[in-house]
């Protein structure tokens, strides 16, 4: 019998190649003389202003996605235990009926077979179901992560006065950013301070 075969890493990339792109200000100009008139108190912008996050830094160092594999790696062991302990049953039933076979009637020997390969099937089918609770279950963490970073950069952005902020990793489309637009720590910071603050209630209750 084979053994699971489950995903045994959780890679959860924050799939941001350009997460938004806000204006911060109402651009609504009035005309005069075919000149653009800019509202009052809202000066226009020169140019976009761009930033960048390493996204390989903000998985290794955000404690919700830590959280969410150490959550995913106990779901998989757990998964991998309840298989198992089903596949050692049915190996000790094959076993014990190949070694009974020879002292049964050949209609009872026929009928066990057939009830063995339809627990085989059972199984390879529970397997599979196992894996796609399991997939399932990671792309809901996927999901919460690129939510988490998307509404924090919304917000980081609006304080910034950011227009785009891009994702940069060793292998993407990017081959060079100045280090002065790289947002990361701050980012960081501010997601693990809100996680925080949201995971803070559930760890006082317990």
């Amino acid at each position: 019998m084979k053994n699971l075969s489950l995903i045994l890493n959780v890679v959860l990339l924050v799939a941001v190649a350009v997460l938004f792109y806000l204006q911060f200000s109402s651009r609504n100009a009035a005309t005069a003389g075919g000149t653009p008139v800019a509202e009052a108190g809202v000066g226009p912008r020169a140019k976009t202003v761009i930033a960048y996050i390493n996204s390989d830094s903000l998985l290794n160092h955000y404690d919700f996605y830590k959280d969410a594999q150490q959550e995913l790696r106990k779901l998989e062991e757990k998964y991998e235990a309840e298989f198992s302990n089903r596949a050692k049953g049915l190996e000790s039933e094959i076993a014990s009926f190949q070694q009974n076979a020879g002292n049964m009637t050949m209609g009872a020997a026929r009928a066990r077979e057939e009830e063995l390969m339809r627990k085989r099937n059972n199984l390879m089918q529970y397997e599979q179901n196992l894996a796609q609770r399991l997939m399932q279950e990671q792309a809901r963490y996927n999901d919460s992560l690129y939510s988490n970073v998307q509404d924090y950069l919304k917000e980081y952005g609006n304080e910034n006065r950011l227009d785009v902020v891009l994702t940069y990793t060793k292998g993407s489309g990017v081959l060079f950013a100045s280090d002065s637009l790289d947002i990361t720590r701050d980012v960081i910071s501010g997601l693990n301070e809100r996680y925080r603050s949201v995971k803070a209630p559930k760890t006082e209750k317990k």
